[in-house]
């Protein structure tokens, strides 16, 4: 294949790893600056431009974007995705994992642990909020911080009320999250490719230093991950939308809890402390799923009238209750099952034979209006409309 790595630093050993685990394995791999792409929306097709010149064709990306040129990085990925070009980590799943907040959001709403959090912006809200996460101490993360940047232990509440105080002054968001005191100063970095962990190390912080980051003087050791940690961090990726990302987790007293998910993970820790070849995993995945590039599934499914994709949560004593797919009637009313969410469970394009349980989510593509008529129906007041006050606009 040929493959692009998008990459600032093309001395930096991450970069140097996957380019040359590329040419060990026969592929022709570029380097080329994130920032010297220009997009073309002038043609009739979406294209790109390199150094002023049309770009010639790959097939493959691989994103190594900073975190400081996210915006335009992930508008030149999803360039190369509207031009059918694969990529592991598509645009918007790099979005979503640089933003701390919409991470936290996508992850709590598929039940992946994570230490408490709460996000607040007025002052009187600050000290309900911590008190939510269990009480001081607690970690005070900004948004968009990198390598342990931003991320601040408070011993107390009014110290922690200071610091957010400040930070909230000069424009800053941030995050209030629980200290998880058992995981003394460790975590653990998960390098998932794909479906599966290809590597792990554990990060311990240096001293007093809570912060476990390499970056921050933290040492590694290698890990092997029970099926838990294993489990728990791949779905963390794929929840995400990202199919080669490092996933840090700290150890609980009741198991994993995410912290973060990287879509552009180092590779020098990792591959010194397991001695693993990372990059060269990553590349054999990329080569293996080349020829099926990312796409809008909604966007590609709803284009036919009258048909889309949509949920449907299975509510006690709903009439699919205890019945086998086959035995649902969904056929008959034109509506597919893609997907079936039971819990934590996914059972990807469920045979008929599946008992439906209360409960269970279908992520079906079929008949819009079918569809909508198993929704059960909402009681809404009907507005009453009133008449214009005398003075409908107030001076002053």
């Amino acid at each position: 294949m040929k493959l692009a790595i998008l990459s600032r630093a093309p001395r930096a050993y991450s970069t140097q790893r996957l380019r040359s685990a590329a040419l060990d394995r026969g592929h022709t791999v570029k380097v080329l600056n994130t920032l010297r792409f220009s997009i073309d929306l002038s043609g009739e097709e979406p294209d790109l431009q390199f150094r002023g010149k049309q770009l010639s064709h790959y097939d493959a990306i691989l994103p190594r974007i900073g975190n400081s040129i996210t915006y335009f990085g992930t508008a030149v990925v999803r360039q190369f995705e509207q031009m059918d070009v694969y990529t592991p980590n598509p645009a918007y799943g790099i979005t979503n994992s640089r933003d701390k907040l919409r991470a936290t959001q996508i992850l709590s709403r598929h039940n992946i642990r994570m230490p408490a959090t709460t996000f607040v912006r007025d002052r009187a809200d600050v000290i309900p909020a911590i008190e939510r996460v269990g009480g001081a101490p607690v970690v005070i993360k900004l948004l968009e911080g990198t390598q342990g940047i931003g991320v601040i232990l408070a011993p107390d509440r009014k110290v922690a009320e200071a610091i957010i105080e400040t930070l909230h002054s000069t424009q800053q968001n941030v995050l209030i999250q629980r200290f998880v005191k058992e995981s003394k100063g460790r975590d653990i970095r998960a390098l998932v490719v794909g479906d599966r962990v290809v590597a792990a190390m554990r990060r311990v912080a240096q001293g007093d230093e809570f912060r476990s980051n390499v970056h921050r003087g933290g040492s590694v050791e290698p890990v092997a991950l029970d099926e838990e940690y294993e489990r728990t961090a791949v779905q963390a990726a794929q929840i995400m939308g990202l199919r080669v990302a490092g996933v840090d987790m700290l150890e609980g007293n009741d198991g994993p809890l995410v912290m973060e998910v990287n879509s552009s993970p180092g590779l020098e820790g990792i591959e010194t402390a397991t001695q693993l070849d990372v990059a060269g995993a990553i590349i054999d995945y990329i080569a293996n799923q080349v020829a099926f590039p990312e796409i809008d599934v909604r966007q590609r499914l709803s284009v036919s009238t009258g048909y889309g994709v949509a949920e449907l949560l299975v509510h006690p004593g709903a009439d699919l209750v205890g019945r086998k797919l086959s035995e649902s009637g969904l056929d008959e009313r034109d509506i597919t099952v893609l997907t079936l969410h039971r819990g934590a469970k996914v059972i990807p394009n469920p045979r008929h034979k599946e008992v439906v349980e209360a409960g269970d989510r279908l992520l079906c593509f079929g008949k819009l209006e079918e569809m909508k008529s198993m929704i059960p129906a909402r009681r809404r007041r009907r507005a009453r409309v009133k008449k214009l006050p005398e003075q409908p606009i107030h001076e002053g």
